[in-house]
């Protein structure tokens, strides 16, 4: 019988394999382009870059999420409640006090960032705060936390970050082809067909690579949902209260103004109300797990 336990260290295994074939997908992606321009200082070059761009990226990641939100920083003195979930919760787990903030906004929604559990931070929308209950709250800090506990800032990070540079490096190839041509001596390989052959699988990999990159990302994404909701009820041993919470925020209509397509995915729900090319794919382009999905996930830890 399925617990809160089983699929937690499923959905570990499952996001870190994902996030494995992301690292050999980018090592391919270069590798190619360096094989089709003939160059293997791009393979080299691409993945310091990206290693550079990551360790940026995750030093700084919190303070730019913070401020793209509109988030505002609050004391225990005005939100007496939502501190005092917030501390016992921490305590029963052994993690430090997070930052509180709060979000001027109807829509119901929250979202956890930091690098790690000493310098992190849980943002929830003042339209949290008026529709749910405290066990509902309760389930929503504690799936915030668990994004903290999990690591998942650094991975959701990392996952950006190289989506971003799977798309600069392709439009960079694609570039150079179409303003200098292969100009490489193709016989000073050896096989002028192989080295073609790189250069047409270069250009279709140049075209096809981000979006496969973010299909990863997404995909990456929807795994720590599950993994939060499932570290959640552990903490709370109330897997309805999260389940009720998520009943009430997806029947919200409304989307969360200061929202944006980067850092949608950190939000416990979509901020977004999916349409037109997005909404015809389906699953593929989401950047969380099925709502009816999670709930009956939570119910089922539940029994």
């Amino acid at each position: 019988m399925a617990t809160a336990y089983t699929y937690e260290s499923a959905n570990i295994r499952k996001t870190w394999l994902i996030m494995s074939l992301f690292f050999v997908f980018i090592i391919l992606v270069t590798w190619i382009f360096s094989r089709a321009l003939g160059n293997p200082s791009i393979l080299y070059g691409g993945v310091i870059f990206a290693l550079v761009m990551n360790i940026f990226s995750y030093w700084n990641s919190d303070k730019v999420v913070i401020k793209m939100s509109g988030a505002k920083p609050i004391d225990k003195a005005t939100h007496r409640e939502l501190f005092n979930i917030v501390e016992n919760l921490t305590i029963a787990t052994g993690l430090p006090m997070p930052k509180l903030y709060i979000i001027n906004d109807h829509a119901p929604n929250a979202f956890a960032t930091g690098r790690d559990p000493e310098h992190s931070a849980i943002a929830v929308t003042s339209g949290l705060l008026e529709r749910l209950d405290r066990s509902e709250l309760e389930g929503v800090l504690a799936h915030e936390l668990s994004h903290i506990k999990n690591r998942d800032i650094l991975v959701s990070t990392i996952a950006v970050v190289l989506v971003g540079f799977i798309a600069i490096v392709s439009d960079m190839f694609l570039r150079h082809m179409f303003f200098f041509g292969n100009n490489n001596d193709r016989e000073r390989g050896g096989d002028a067909r192989l080295q073609l052959i790189f250069f047409v699988v270069g250009i279709i990999m140049a075209i096809l690579a981000p979006i496969a990159a973010s299909l990863i990302q997404l995909a990456i994404s929807r795994k720590r949902e599950y993994l939060a909701d499932a570290s959640g009820a552990l903490m709370t041993r109330y897997p309805d209260g999260l389940a009720n919470a998520l009943r009430k925020i997806s029947s919200y209509q409304g989307e969360l103004k200061k929202a944006s397509h980067a850092t949608a995915h950190l939000y416990i729900a979509n901020p977004f109300r999916e349409k037109g090319f997005r909404k015809a794919l389906g699953q593929f382009f989401m950047t969380h797990p099925p709502i009816e999905e999670r709930i009956k996930a939570l119910e089922d830890m539940g029994k």
